[in-house]
């Protein structure tokens, strides 16, 4: 049996949900950070191959990266409305944000955090320097490919209710973490894009989210993008 080792306050949250949507048995132990690194524990670290969060165990197999557990987790449960077969409809669209979230959007969140991170430990005068740099990287690199996304996210949004066509799909459920960062910083709002707050909707209602949510019984402490 799979056993998700859930670290608080993690992407842990989404294997969670996945599971949940699947109604998989599988087994969960819980994990608080540690009180003064806010890290992961060692107990955790030992477990993990990265020391990160999220990972599961199934026998002697321990396996990191959200992605990469949710297509093994797929695996030992296909379902085609959580993962659309190669030939359907909605294949292309649901591999494209599935892949688009961990590779495009998180991580231009990583950039950005790494600079924000850089400037404010940086000393005056050096910080100002790099705030000017960073700056220009961030109006000709992140700033531009972040708004095509954003675009291109209130876009399919409008043709279908899930970024995995019809319905809710693993695409979905890793696409969950970027966009509350996102709505957590206002670049996602009711005014400018009603389909995403609408996305938000639908997914808060999903009983296998508000399983997860319970169960989890910690708020949502997203990746700040």
């Amino acid at each position: 049996m799979i056993t998700l080792h859930h670290l608080e306050y993690s992407q842990s949250f989404r294997i969670l949900w996945l599971l949940e949507e699947l109604g998989a048995e599988y087994e969960l132990k819980l994990y608080d950070r540690d009180p003064e690194s806010n890290l992961a524990p060692a107990e955790y670290k030992a477990i993990s191959p990265l020391g990160t969060a999220p990972v599961i165990t199934d026998g002697e197999l321990a396996l990191a990266e959200s992605n990469a557990i949710m297509d093994y987790i797929m695996d030992r449960h296909p379902n085609p409305d959580v993962n659309p077969p190669a030939g359907s409809a909605h294949r292309a669209r649901h591999l494209f944000w599935f892949h688009a979230s961990q590779g495009s959007l998180m991580s231009l969140g990583m950039i950005e955090m790494i600079f924000r991170v850089l400037e404010d430990r940086t000393p005056w005068p050096i910080n100002k320097l790099l705030g000017a740099v960073f700056g220009k990287a961030r109006e000709g690199f992140t700033k531009p490919r972040k708004e095509r996304l954003l675009k291109l996210i209130e876009q399919d949004l409008g043709t279908a209710p899930w970024f995995g066509g019809d319905h809710v799909t693993t695409a979905d459920i890793t696409m969950s973490y970027p966009m509350e960062s996102l709505r957590d910083r206002g670049e996602l709002n009711a005014t400018d894009t009603p389909n995403a707050m609408a996305w938000f909707e639908r997914v808060e209602a999903l009983p296998s989210y508000q399983k997860a949510r319970e169960i989890d019984d910690r708020p949502s402490v997203a990746f700040k993008i």
